[in-house]
């Protein structure tokens, strides 16, 4: 019979890697990438997104996660501040400003710069303006699968 405090061998516990995307307004890249990973990667890591000054959620953000038969239904712009003091395994910039401005997550392994074109930037047409989102969406896409596959 085992004593209360005794010694135990413990299964060892394995933590789900997490990602944090940052972006600036955390109303098209960094919920793109949050969705794509989610989608990819299923339940290998624990994901979330935030913004520097969060806005509102684009809506040819969902147009494109959509087209992708990918889940919208969930995306909510959200803050940074209040997640500086979790622990994240990565923490991804997903545009300059977010890396110029980002501030330091003290608990994260690593941080890494992926910088992509503003979508919400972009004039013209609505269907010019959804191509923008689109290519956007395509050139996270690629970079989300390199990384899942090198971890580069």
């Amino acid at each position: 019979m085992t004593q209360p405090g005794a010694n135990q061998s413990a299964q060892p516990t394995t933590r789900v890697p997490s990602v944090l995307f940052i972006c600036t307004g955390n109303t098209a890249r960094s919920q793109m990438a949050q969705v794509l990973l989610e989608h990819h990667a299923g339940d290998r890591f624990k994901v979330t997104s935030a913004g520097l000054e969060p806005g509102e959620i684009n809506p040819l953000t969902v147009r494109v996660l959509e087209e992708q038969g990918l889940p919208s239904d969930r995306l909510q712009a959200k803050g940074v501040r209040p997640l500086l003091g979790e622990h994240f395994t990565y923490v991804v910039t997903v545009c300059d400003r977010a890396e110029a401005n980002c501030p330091i997550f003290p608990h994260a392994s690593y941080r890494l710069a992926w910088a992509f074109d503003d979508p919400a930037a972009a004039q013209g047409s609505e269907e010019e303006r959804l191509n923008v989102f689109r290519q956007v969406r395509g050139e996270i896409d690629a970079r989300l699968q390199g990384w899942l596959v090198t971890g580069r």
